[in-house]
């Protein structure tokens, strides 16, 4: 059984619950735009398995019915055990080789993007992932785990690494030798030079400890969050492609055949020489690390945050009625809720292109009704949604430009003086 879904709603609930913990205590560790991208990967994320592309689902099967070495029951304790032992164990390999290797740090890069860390950092996660991770859990299969004993493991693996996602959680004493807790996750989420690549497990830690690969958090080393090469974009969709897109360019213009493999095989930030030569990449340096925080006016964040929510309905309504929609209306839907994911992104990112790109959205809202076979009511409400969201938008927009000239007005006082 997948406890994934029937977690979401707690997900959410101890994310709200550290925010008001944090603001209490004097701690936030919470920004609204590092947030609401992080939720929305992690909803882009869910919503991509709504095309169907379940390669991993189909393999598991052949290899469990026909080249299984042993035949596990179900019902025995000591099949629940295996099964948790081996999953972790694969989960550790995946996860390091994520990290050592370029083609699978392309996926895996979405998760450490996020400059903050908090509790909503746990639900960022890739949309490319089913391409390759599946291959590291074939073991489990070929050792005979069952099927639904895999699914469970699995989904309460996940669910255990959401809490580790905390600033707020100190060392626990000697459960920090044997699990991975929020001390040591912490660690792997940082870019410090002596934390990078670091504590890779999910359940356990006793593999880090044996593989080497342990690093313990230091008060005088506090963590700085992020990736080295920052991305410095709300985008979801760039969030999920940029480390491919940056592969591509090497590959085109490296000359040789076994630079070009490399470029895809080879070890995380290996660039061909003649590449890097011609399109160098600045180095960033941790001693002037800055987070990506650009200003957003107060309106501006106001249309977001209720837009969010408005979009976290409508992906959650998706969720629901996508089983029962043809394979052309759910696409198009799910480009609909990419499109507004975007949406989202910008306006927190550039307001007025944000703006710009939200009266195109719009108007695309009465689509949705068509593609999903709707009911009249349905038109109505869309056409109510489109009409509140454009007086909306048009009196926002006027507010936004108003604080963004006196902000450039300010500014300019301030280089004058």
């Amino acid at each position: 059984m997948d406890f994934v879904p029937h977690a979401v709603p707690f997900f959410l609930l101890a994310i709200a619950l550290e925010y008001v913990w944090g603001r209490s205590v004097g701690r936030d560790t919470y920004r609204l735009n590092d947030s609401i991208n992080s939720l929305s990967l992690g909803t882009l994320s869910t919503a991509i398995k709504l095309l169907g592309l379940d390669l991993a689902g189909t393999v598991f099967s052949v290899v469990e019915s026909r080249f299984a070495v042993f035949r596990l029951d179900a019902s025995s304790v000591w099949t629940w055990i295996a099964a948790l032992l081996a999953y972790d164990f694969c989960y550790y390999w995946f996860h390091r080789i994520s990290h050592e290797r370029s083609l699978l740090w392309a996926a895996h890069v979405v998760h450490h993007q996020s400059e903050e860390f908090n509790l909503s950092t746990a639900l960022r996660q890739t949309s490319t992932g089913f391409l390759l991770g599946w291959v590291f859990y074939l073991p489990c299969f070929a050792l005979g785990i069952p099927a639904k004993v895999f699914v469970t493991v699995a989904s309460l693996h996940l669910i255990y690494q959401f809490w580790i996602h905390s600033r707020h959680i100190p060392k626990l004493g000697p459960l920090e030798w044997v699990l991975v807790t929020a001390s040591n996750h912490r660690v792997h989420h940082a870019q410090n030079p002596g934390y990078v690549d670091t504590n890779y497990g999910g359940l356990l830690i006793i593999w880090d400890r044996l593989f080497g690969t342990f690093a313990e958090e230091r008060e005088q080393d506090p963590c700085v969050y992020g990736i080295l090469g920052p991305l410095r974009s709300w985008n979801p969709l760039w969030a999920n492609v940029h480390i491919y897109a940056g592969m591509l360019h090497d590959l085109r213009h490296t000359r040789g055949w076994g630079s070009k493999l490399r470029v895809l095989l080879g070890r995380t930030g290996w660039r061909p020489e003649d590449v890097s030569l011609r399109y160098p990449r600045e180095k960033p340096d941790l001693r002037s690390f800055t987070r990506f925080d650009p200003p957003v006016p107060t309106a501006a964040r106001f249309y977001v945050g209720l837009h969010f929510l408005a979009l976290s309905a409508f992906s959650l309504w998706l969720m629901a009625v996508a089983p029962e929609l043809a394979p052309a209306p759910r696409a198009a839907l799910l480009a609909y809720l990419a499109l507004w994911l975007v949406t989202v992104g910008m306006m927190i990112e550039r307001p007025l292109a944000g703006l710009r790109l939200e009266w195109l959205r719009l108007p695309l809202c009465l689509v949705v009704p068509v593609l999903s076979g709707g009911l009249p009511a349905s038109y109505l409400m869309w056409a109510a949604y489109l009409a509140g969201s454009l007086a909306l938008l048009f009196w926002m927009g006027k507010i936004v430009r108003a604080q963004l000239r006196s902000v450039e007005a300010a500014a300019v006082v301030c280089s004058s003086s």
